[in-house]
């Protein structure tokens, strides 16, 4: 028998674009889009008022699309606040932030992922287990002990303590490099590179992905933080982002410029849709490659 003839006695299937959608298959997907829809509908609110006049924004019942854009608001918030100067220090205490806690957790990483010594998965079991203990529990003693040190009114609070790694990021550094080869490391080593340089030129080349990840939640943690800004800045020449557009609406003397806030709040998303559009690749290959050894 010819193989043209068993070719056409082998029955033809049906792909999978040819299905049928099922009724439950289309309810489902109206019910998601009805959920993204209520999902989405507060940050285009945000967008919307941020290009309004206080005088549109207090109308009753709101309109979603302005009737007239309001680009004098970016001229206010700059002029009536002292917006760009809170921008540059959440920037400023956000780089910091980064380098700390991707430097410090990686070289912490690098260890326990490298080296074979007595007790070192109870010492990582105890690391894991510091990440249990809630921040208020710590945060009276981190105060007195920055007082101390007459580090209030500083950034130095506030970054200082990113050199000293974070346990999450540590665990989730070394199960990238437990993923390496320890061959890499041998001939390194063959070849006369120290520890330090293992670190430095081999270990941090190869793990782009997962430094990029801790980076992205290094970054948010920073700039979206407001407990600890508050703690230790007290002057508004140190005032962040955080700090400062709080005290935007929590002034009980005055109408709020909610156009203002919420354009205050679109300027403030621009550097964390950036850096992800940027690393997003990274942090999608990370979350691969940290789960596969």
């Amino acid at each position: 028998m010819s193989t043209a003839s068993v070719t056409q006695k082998r029955p033809v299937r049906q792909t999978d674009s040819k299905r049928k959608t099922t009724p439950f298959e289309w309810l489902v997907f109206l019910l998601l889009i009805v959920i993204a829809v209520i999902m989405i509908f507060p940050t285009l609110n945000m967008f919307s008022t941020a290009f309004k006049s206080q005088a549109e924004v207090l109308k009753f019942p709101p309109r979603l699309i302005p009737e007239q854009f309001a680009w004098g608001n970016f001229k206010n918030l700059f002029t009536q606040y002292q917006y760009g100067l809170w921008y540059k220090n959440s920037l400023l205490i956000a780089f910091f932030s980064v380098i700390g806690t991707v430097l410090s957790s990686s070289l912490v990483a690098f260890g326990f992922a490298r080296y074979n010594a007595r007790g070192k998965n109870v010492l990582f079991l105890f690391l894991l287990s510091t990440m249990m203990i809630p921040y208020p529990a710590l945060m009276i003693p981190q105060f007195i002990l920055f007082k101390n040190l007459g580090w209030m009114d500083t950034i130095l609070p506030i970054t200082v303590p990113a050199f000293f790694g974070s346990a999450y990021n540590i665990f989730l550094i070394r199960q990238f490099f437990t993923s390496l080869s320890n061959e890499l490391y041998d001939a390194a080593k063959i070849d006369g590179c120290s520890e330090w340089r293992q670190w430095w030129n081999i270990a941090l080349p190869l793990s782009g992905p997962v430094l990029a990840t801790v980076a992205i939640f290094a970054f948010m943690y920073s700039w979206n933080d407001l407990l600890g800004q508050v703690l230790y800045l007290n002057s508004s020449e140190h005032f962040t982002l955080t700090i400062g557009m709080t005290a935007m609406y929590s002034s009980a003397t005055r109408l709020v410029p909610w156009n203002l806030v919420m354009l205050s709040a679109v300027l403030a998303l621009v550097p964390i849709l950036v850096l992800f559009s940027v690393a997003q690749k990274y942090f999608v290959e990370s979350i691969v490659l940290t789960g596969v050894k």
